[in-house]
């Protein structure tokens, strides 16, 4: 498996300055090849590929005077910028994202990709063009180096992203599930997430409890003139708080994601269709703050890398107005209706609670369907149609 680890770097000020003139390249070559393509379709209708069209030329360019100066950075990171230009065109063409915009140093990451005379050590980095850069490696990196990415962010501090292939074989995952280990999970907003087990663990909203703080700083931006040194650094001050508020997001939600892959066999979530709820402008923030996608994303190479299973089961699935004890389906539920008793049974349901419990039975039920056996009572749950029906009426029961 492949395995990636996020250092920090501490150039000195002779690679700091370079550095940013290998972003500098980087960026470009990916706004030049952008121009090239959209001119070309734009005025001839001709359609270019970043990767196989344009990567040739950069041979070709550095021989020109005008873009000699490019021959001082890594080829392997100007190569790879097509690469990433041609992917952002292939999510574009896909639906899976816009079309792409130009690179400004000004606004989000920079980052230069290196795989040839690469080298990590205990404390340092290796880098073509570079040598060797001070690091704090806090974690033993074993493995074949693949590929080193060297990333700065907008409060300009410097990272390199190792890729290493720790040769292990991929873990096992089980065949035989116990059902009281598959939690079954209803992500929300009031809480963040409600597993079946009873537990709602409580929403942190990280950025609404610090609004108030980034709004002070941004209006203090604002009033800068551009240019300015004083621009410079409020700018600085805003990205340290927006950074402050990720950081404790994505600590909350790596502690979250490790706790239940570590104690289960199987994680079951609902497929929500988060872009789409994002363009609810009420609820955007919000969504947007809890961090729904990244939580998934998280327990799922975590339990590719522990050997666990992690089920999505239909968007479409009842879950919140579905008895989860009789099956009973009420027409409608607002969503103002926090708890709601059964017509059917009269059992009291709190509304997440009971819809992570259908969501639970739902991923049973897939993970039967894969050929799987769930061990339910004492007593080992098979695989096959007759079995699973039977299951069936039993968990409806």
């Amino acid at each position: 498996m492949r395995r990636a680890t996020k250092v920090r770097l501490y150039p000195t000020v002779e690679q700091e300055r370079f550095l940013r003139g290998q972003f500098g390249a980087v960026r470009f070559v990916y706004n030049k090849s952008l121009e090239v393509m959209s001119h070309q379709y734009n005025r001839h209708g001709r359609k270019l590929s970043a990767k196989h069209d344009l990567k040739k030329v950069l041979p070709v360019a550095k021989r020109n005077p005008r873009y000699a100066w490019m021959k001082e950075y890594d080829s392997m990171a100007l190569q790879q910028a097509c690469i990433n230009l041609d992917r952002a065109f292939q999510n574009f063409f896909a639906g899976r994202g816009r079309y792409p915009r130009f690179k400004s140093k000004r606004r989000g990451t920079q980052s230069s990709y290196h795989c040839t005379n690469v080298e990590v050590g205990d404390n340092w980095v290796k880098i073509p063009k570079v040598g060797t850069i001070k690091a704090r490696v806090h974690r033993e990196i074993f493995g074949s180096l693949k590929s080193i990415t060297l990333t700065l962010s907008p409060t300009g501090k410097y990272h390199a992203v190792v890729l290493v292939e720790d040769g292990l074989s991929e873990p096992v995952k089980p065949h035989i599930i116990i059902e009281d280990a598959v939690l079954g999970i209803d992500l929300g907003i009031s809480h963040l997430l409600s597993d079946s087990s009873g537990h709602q663990e409580p929403n942190p909203r990280h950025l609404s409890r610090s609004l108030k703080n980034l709004r002070r700083k941004q209006q203090k931006l604002s009033n800068t003139e551009k240019g300015s040194r004083r621009r410079a650094k409020a700018r600085l001050l805003v990205a340290k708080a927006h950074e402050r508020v990720a950081n404790a997001r994505a600590d909350n939600l790596h502690k979250l994601s490790r706790r239940m892959v570590d104690e289960n066999q199987a994680v079951i979530f609902e497929d929500l269709n988060i872009n789409g709820m994002i363009k609810n402008k009420r609820l955007a923030r919000h969504i947007a703050d809890a961090g729904w996608a990244n939580l998934v994303e998280m327990a799922t190479y975590k339990a590719d890398r522990s050997g666990k299973h992690v089920v999505k089961v239909s968007r479409w699935l009842p879950s919140s107005k579905t008895c989860s004890s009789c099956n009973h389906k009420v027409k409608a539920m607002p969503l103002e209706v926090r708890e709601w008793t059964c017509p059917g049974c009269g059992e009291i349901h709190d509304r997440d609670i009971n819809a992570a419990l259908n969501i639970k039975k739902a991923g049973i039920q897939h993970l039967l369907a894969e050929g799987l056996s769930v061990t339910a009572r004492g007593d080992l749950r098979k695989s096959d149609s007759s079995v699973a029906v039977g299951e069936t009426r039993s968990l409806a029961a």
